[in-house]
């Protein structure tokens, strides 16, 4: 009973580690500068 239980929980990990594993890195994240606005609300170039 107790080896039926350490392999279940060898490969409950084996599976975890591997799900971990496999995960693709996130892609950068696209940073858009903002438009300057002067005191009136005009946009500043």
């Amino acid at each position: 009973m107790k080896s039926k239980f350490v392999l279940a929980a060898a490969l409950a990990a084996i599976a975890g580690l591997s799900a971990c594993a496999q995960q693709e890195e996130p892609a950068e994240p696209v940073v858009i500068a903002e438009p300057v606005y002067d005191k009136y609300g005009n946009v500043v170039e």
